[in-house]
């Protein structure tokens, strides 16, 4: 039988590597299809399908150079977030048996991977998406739902990652 710290340990590790394996995933998805939600990035950018009378229609952008350059950014930021989880849950992995303190500072990697994700989808998602662009009025391209189920998670992966190890 392991002791509840090392199923703890475990638990870390497991959250850690599936936000890895998600953003991987998210990342393959992106690029092996990209003009799905390069379309996405779009028509959130255009605020073409918010309110007709809605009055902050000026923050409409209708560049498609800047739609690439947003698109990519949030790839790139996936990217980094993919790379960052991965290998903090490797790391992670490398310092189970070990001591409290030497397992704590192997969790620098995986705390900087759930930072990115914040900044991707609830900064980038649910702030300058969601209430710049208004894309919580659009009922065809809104993805503040998503955003919200993965903010979710992110959130409370890193405090379980954040909690007392004392093994």
């Amino acid at each position: 039988m392991y002791p509840t710290g090392f199923l703890f340990r475990l638990a870390k590790i497991i959250s850690v590597f599936a936000v890895g394996v998600m953003a991987l995933l998210v990342v393959i998805g992106n690029t092996t299809d990209y003009y799905t939600n390069y379309h996405f990035v779009e028509h959130v950018m255009k605020m073409d399908t918010v309110f007709p009378d809605s009055a902050i229609h000026n923050r409409t952008i209708d560049n498609p150079v800047l739609f690439h350059a947003g698109y990519l950014l949030i790839i790139g930021l996936e990217m980094g977030m993919a790379f960052c989880c991965l290998t903090g849950s490797w790391k992670l992995v490398t310092h189970l048996k070990k001591d409290a303190q030497s397992f704590h500072a192997a969790k620098n990697w995986a705390v900087a991977g759930l930072l990115v994700g914040i900044i991707i989808w609830f900064f980038g998602f649910e702030v300058i998406g969601g209430e710049w662009f208004a894309m919580w009025q659009s009922t065809t391209w809104n993805g503040l739902g998503s955003a919200e189920r993965i903010v979710n998670f992110l959130a409370f992966t890193l405090i379980l990652l954040h909690l007392k190890d004392d093994l």
